[in-house]
C-alpha cells in the first residue's frame, strides 16, 4: 500500500521541508519490508487565490484514484499513534493499493472532501499552521511503521 501526503503549498528550503523529506526516507526504509511501500508527498498550490475551493480541485487531482480519504481536520477523530499504525495495518491487510492523507492550506480544507473522506484525523482541537502539520503527519507515519515493525523508536 502506497501512502501519499496530499497538501495545499510548497515547501520550500528549509527546516520543514528537511524534516518532512528525512521522515519520508525513513518511513520508505521500513515501510517496504512491511507492505506499507513508499511515503511520497504530492504538493499542489493554487495562484489565483480561489481558497479552500480552488485547492479542493488541485488536491483531488493528487489524490491517487482509488485511494483511501483521509482529511486533516481539527475536528476530526484523535488517534493514539498505536491507533494509527493499527489502522493502517487493516488498511493494509484489506488489500488497499493507496492511501492519501490530505492536507489543507491555511484556511483549511474544503468542506466537500472533508464530507467524502473515508477519514477525518485530527491532532487535536488546536489548529496548527499547515507546513507543520505536514512535519507532524510524517512524523506519525514513520513512528506507524516503527510501532508494525517492532523498533523502539516509539516508546509507549
Amino acid at each position: 500500500m502506497r501512502l501519499t501526503i496530499c497538501a495545499v503549498g510548497r515547501l520550500r528550503r528549509g527546516p520543514e521541508a528537511e524534516l518532512v523529506a528525512d521522515y519520508a526516507r525513513r518511513f520508505d526504509r521500513l515501510g517496504r519490508g512491511l507492505g506499507l511501500g513508499s511515503l511520497d508527498v504530492a504538493e499542489v498550490e493554487d495562484r489565483k487565490g480561489g481558497g479552500p475551493t480552488a485547492e479542493a480541485v488541485l488536491l483531488e487531482r493528487a489524490i491517487p484514484q482509488g485511494a483511501l480519504r483521509v482529511a486533516l481536520d481539527e475536528r476530526g477523530q484523535t488517534l493514539t499513534s498505536p491507533q494509527l499504525a493499527k489502522r493502517l495495518a487493516a488498511w493494509r491487510d484489506a488489500g488497499h493499493r493507496d492511501a492519501a492523507f490530505i492536507l489543507g492550506g491555511a484556511d483549511g480544507l474544503c468542506p466537500r472532501l472533508v464530507e467524502g473522506a473515508d477519514m477525518v484525523l485530527s491532532f487535536g482541537p488546536m489548529v496548527w499552521p499547515h507546513m507543520l502539520a505536514r512535519v507532524m503527519l510524517a512524523e506519525q507515519l514513520y513512528r506507524a511503521a516503527t510501532i508494525l515493525s517492532g523498533t523502539p523508536y516509539h516508546r509507549a
